[in-house]
C-alpha cells in the first residue's frame, strides 16, 4: 500500500511539474532569470535595466568584444604595441569610430613576475599605450574615460612564470558620451541600427571603378 501512495504522489508531482515551472516564472522576482545566486540581485538588475544605467553598456560591451579583438599582449617586461597588437588597435578603432556617443575604458595587465607596485605600473604603461594608438586613429581622449591598471591582481592563467595570456591590455565600453539622454529614452536602437543600414549600402560607383583599377 506505501508503496503504491508513494507512486501515486511522484506520478503527481510529475504530471504537475510543468503547471508548477509555469507558476514559479510567473510569480518569480523580476530579472531572476539574469541572476539566480542571490534573490536580492535580481531586483538590483532588474532596477538597473529599467533605469538605462546597465543594459546599454552591457549589450555593447558584449557586442565589441564578439564584434573586434578587445584584448591585445605584450611581450615580457614590455609597454610596447608589436604588428599583432596594432592589428588589432586597428580593429577597435574602426569600431569605435562608427559610435561616437560611446566611451571606452583601457585595463592594464601584467603577468605574475615581478613586484605588485612594479607590475602596477606596468599595466598602467601597457593601457597608455592603447591610448596613445587610439588617439593616433582619430579617437578623442575625452572618450577614452579612465586607464586603470590591475598590474597583476587579474591574471588569465595563474601561473608563477612568464606567461603572455597574462600580459594584455583590455578595452571595455564604459558608458555614453555626456549621458546622451535621447539614447537613454529608447532611441539607443537607432545607434545600433545606423551600422547595419551603412553595411548594407552599396558602394558608390565611381569608387567602385577605382577599386577595380587599383586591384586588391
Amino acid at each position: 500500500m506505501s508503496l503504491l501512495l508513494l507512486s501515486a504522489g511522484l506520478a503527481g508531482l510529475a504530471g504537475c511539474s510543468k503547471e508548477t515551472n509555469i507558476a514559479r516564472a510567473f510569480y518569480s522576482e523580476a530579472g531572476s532569470e539574469i541572476e539566480t545566486a542571490d534573490f536580492g540581485n535580481s531586483t538590483m538588475n532588474n532596477t538597473l535595466v529599467q533605469s538605462g544605467e546597465r543594459s546599454y553598456v552591457m549589450d555593447l560591451t558584449r557586442r565589441f568584444a564578439s564584434d573586434v579583438p578587445n584584448t591585445v599582449n605584450f611581450a615580457f617586461d614590455s609597454a610596447t604595441l608589436d604588428g599583432e597588437a596594432q592589428a588589432a588597435l586597428m580593429q577597435q578603432a574602426n569600431w569605435i569610430r562608427q559610435f561616437p556617443e560611446i566611451r571606452f575604458r583601457v585595463y592594464g595587465h601584467t603577468d605574475l613576475v615581478g613586484s605588485n607596485a612594479y607590475n602596477k605600473a606596468l599595466g598602467l604603461r601597457r593601457a597608455n599605450a592603447v591610448v596613445a594608438f587610439l588617439s593616433s586613429q582619430g579617437i578623442s581622449r575625452s572618450r577614452l574615460e579612465a586607464v586603470a591598471s590591475f598590474g597583476e591582481t587579474q591574471p588569465l592563467v595563474y601561473v608563477q612564470t612568464e606567461e603572455r595570456r597574462n600580459r594584455r591590455t583590455v578595452t571595455e565600453v564604459s558608458g555614453f558620451v555626456e549621458k546622451n539622454p535621447a539614447l537613454l529614452n529608447g532611441k539607443y536602437a537607432a545607434v545600433i541600427w545606423r551600422e547595419y543600414v551603412k553595411s548594407a549600402e552599396p558602394p558608390h560607383a565611381q569608387e567602385a571603378v577605382q577599386g577595380i583599377a587599383s586591384g586588391g
